[in-house]
């Protein structure tokens, strides 16, 4: 493996990104991604990581803040993703790492992260990560047209 390098996301990876969207079970137009890293780009509450080996991005990272009422402001890492040909070699630690760091950087306290319960590898691999199991829910949707 080439080296690895993590870096802010930009527009010229909306390709690469809508490719990783879609392995992670959510597939986007290239448009749309484009759109919403604008949107995400222009916030200091989002953090949006691409992994890099060699030029190529292998992997992105999304870490953002949650404030509640009942329990405060903590960091949620919204979305980690790592290309299928580069799992299992060190870069989504390193995502994960550098998320964590831009979390403490904005003086939260906790970084949690919602995973869904079909995805046991990634439970594994959070575990691996120091991450503790502290509840299971349901999500419910309701569409707004």
């Amino acid at each position: 493996m080439g080296k690895l390098d993590v870096r802010p996301a930009s527009q010229r990876d909306v390709e690469k990104l809508s490719n990783l969207c879609a392995q992670l079970g959510y597939p986007s137009a290239v448009e749309d991604v484009a759109t919403r890293l604008g949107r995400i780009s222009g916030r200091p509450d989002h953090c949006l990581l691409v992994a890099e080996i060699d030029g190529e991005v292998v992997g992105w990272a999304h870490v953002c803040e949650a404030l509640t009422l009942e329990s405060g402001a903590c960091a949620v890492l919204a979305g980690l993703v790592v290309d299928e040909g580069h799992r299992s070699r060190g870069v989504g630690a390193q995502l994960l790492r550098a998320a964590e760091e831009w979390a403490r950087c904005q003086g939260y306290g906790r970084i949690i992260v919602r995973s869904n319960v079909v995805r046991e590898r990634a439970h594994r691999f959070y575990e691996r990560q120091g991450y503790t199991l502290v509840k299971t829910s349901r999500v419910f949707e309701r569409r707004l047209e």
